[in-house]
């Protein structure tokens, strides 16, 4: 089944675990997963099963807002969730976590937090993204592998498990499991002694592993409505369809051109970017208040800056650590959190504002319009501002509810306001608040 023509993760495709003692959940066709790190097994009160069935909720949410697609609405609606349910979920100790969904543009998309690492295996090669290098997430989205694509949660030593030669036969269908990771692969690893499902054909039971065709495990006792299984490693199947572009009216610029389709990420590249993100830590220390749920916030703004609710403004300003300022959304769904100074650009990771600090943020672009280093964004206080560095064909933004696009003067900072859209090159950015709406 498709719709408009979109690949989506299908609700009757296998989904199998592998081996361990955290928290795997398969709902709307994404795969969640939750790192349990008690020493006894989850029961239903654990913070990482709350964990679980409150990230599965905000993904049925986007899969059903944006069927087609849900990645970037997945990602974004993480980010929030992150600043706003995780501490009272689990409060002094990170959740951490990783979303597999299907990005818009016809790949997959990643999202990671803490120490979970996603996995993806082509013919002969390995790409690894690494939640636990990432200053804050992982936001990515990949075209999809030749073999697999897998999530893993990191051991207390950062290891993770190799992805097996060929699948299993456990299924996950829908629900959640007790496992290590889950592992999904591309059609073309379809196991030879199974025939291909038809898409007619009526999936299997719900909220189950199937380990064979007659012998079915027993639920768990401590979970009822859930059944926590234990399997081997094994396989998925997911749809591979290349060469789709993106397309949001929203998104995409009126009078500059297109905007290109997301490429195929460097891998080395990208571990080297998160680890300068990772070196950034986030300890700056600004004046400012702090909501009735202890989150640091903007003085100037009657909603808090993490959660929206709402701030006492007669409290004395204290100094607080600031929390990131927004979001910047890129035209293919990726979005990258702003906690520091940031340089964008086709190379800025070889910048010399890179060697001075500031977080590499490549942008791919094949117009040939994009500089190395083109533009630099700035958290002063509480405010993000635009830099255009010189570049030779321009920066270029458009406030919200208008339709001209305005080239920047060089060297000249520009305040963003949340909806201001920025082209660099031929791509275009979206800059957003990192916080919900007031009383979110």
């Amino acid at each position: 089944m498709r719709t408009s023509g979109r690949p989506i993760l299908l609700k009757d495709r296998q989904v199998e675990v592998v081996v361990g003692g955290h928290a795997v959940a398969r709902v709307a066709g994404a795969v969640v997963v939750v790192a349990h790190r008690g020493h006894a097994r989850p029961t239903p009160d654990a913070p990482a099963v709350i964990a679980l069935e409150s990230l599965a909720e905000l993904v049925r949410d986007a899969a059903e807002q944006h069927p087609e697609g849900p990645g970037a609405l997945v990602a974004r609606a993480a980010t929030r969730w992150l600043m706003t349910h995780a501490e009272r979920i689990s409060p002094g100790a990170p959740i951490d976590f990783g979303i597999l969904s299907a990005a818009e543009t016809g790949g997959v998309a990643i999202f990671l937090h803490g120490a979970v690492t996603a996995v993806l295996a082509g013919d002969g090669t390995v790409e690894r993204y690494r939640g636990s290098d990432a200053a804050f997430t992982v936001d990515r989205v990949a075209s999809v592998p030749a073999r697999a694509v897998a999530l893993f949660v990191d051991d207390p030593k950062g290891r993770i498990p190799d992805v097996p030669a060929e699948r299993g036969i456990g299924w996950l269908v829908e629900g959640i499991a007790q496992a290590g990771g889950a592992i999904v692969w591309s059609d073309a690893v379809r196991g030879r002694s199974e025939p291909a499902r038809s898409e007619h054909a009526p999936p299997p039971p719900t909220a189950r592993i199937d380990s064979g065709p007659t012998q079915r495990p027993e639920p768990e006792p401590q979970l009822e409505a859930e059944h926590l299984t234990e399997t081997r490693a094994s396989t998925a199947m997911l749809d591979s369809v290349q060469g789709q572009e993106p397309v949001d009216p929203h998104h995409a610029p009126t009078q500059m051109g297109g905007t290109n389709p997301a490429p195929r990420p460097d891998p080395d590249l990208q571990r080297r970017l998160e680890a300068t993100a990772k070196a950034t830590a986030l300890t700056v220390k600004v004046l400012g208040f702090k909501c009735a749920r202890a989150h640091p916030s903007d003085p100037r703004s009657a909603f808090c800056t993490v959660c929206g609710m709402p701030v006492d403004q007669t409290q004395q300003l204290i100094e607080v650590v600031r929390p990131p300022l927004g979001m910047l959304v890129l035209d293919d769904g990726m979005t990258y959190m702003l906690a520091a100074d940031a340089v964008l650009g086709r190379d800025p990771e070889h910048s010399e504002q890179a060697r001075r600090g500031m977080v590499p943020l490549k942008v791919e672009d094949s117009s040939g319009g994009m500089s190395r280093a083109h533009a630099e964004v700035l958290l002063v206080n509480w405010d993000v501002s635009l830099v255009d560095r010189g570049s030779t064909n321009g920066t270029r933004t458009r406030l919200p509810g208008y339709r001209d696009w305005i080239r920047l003067p060089p060297h000249q900072p520009m305040g963003l306001i949340p909806g201001t859209e920025i082209m660099i090159g031929n791509r275009v950015l979206r800059f957003e608040p990192a916080a919900p709406p007031p009383f979110g």
